[in-house]
């Protein structure tokens, strides 16, 4: 999951200081979920879903 976090923040053009100001959270958190060091709750999955105007569920899609 947090490797399409980053795929889309980038996408948007979204720094992750950007980002974790936009769902009210540090940026320290944000490279925490991408690198997948801490997990995620749903309301935090929700606030980055809309930031980044992408379902949840692209976030969840499996990767290789």
């Amino acid at each position: 999951m947090g490797l399409n976090i980053a795929y889309y923040r980038k996408l948007r053009g979204l720094t992750q200081e950007a980002l974790a100001e936009k769902i009210g959270v540090d940026q320290t958190h944000i490279s925490k979920i991408e690198v997948a060091s801490v997990g995620i709750s749903l309301d935090n999955l929700f606030r980055i879903s809309i930031a980044l105007d992408v379902p949840p569920s692209k976030l969840l899609e499996f990767r290789e």
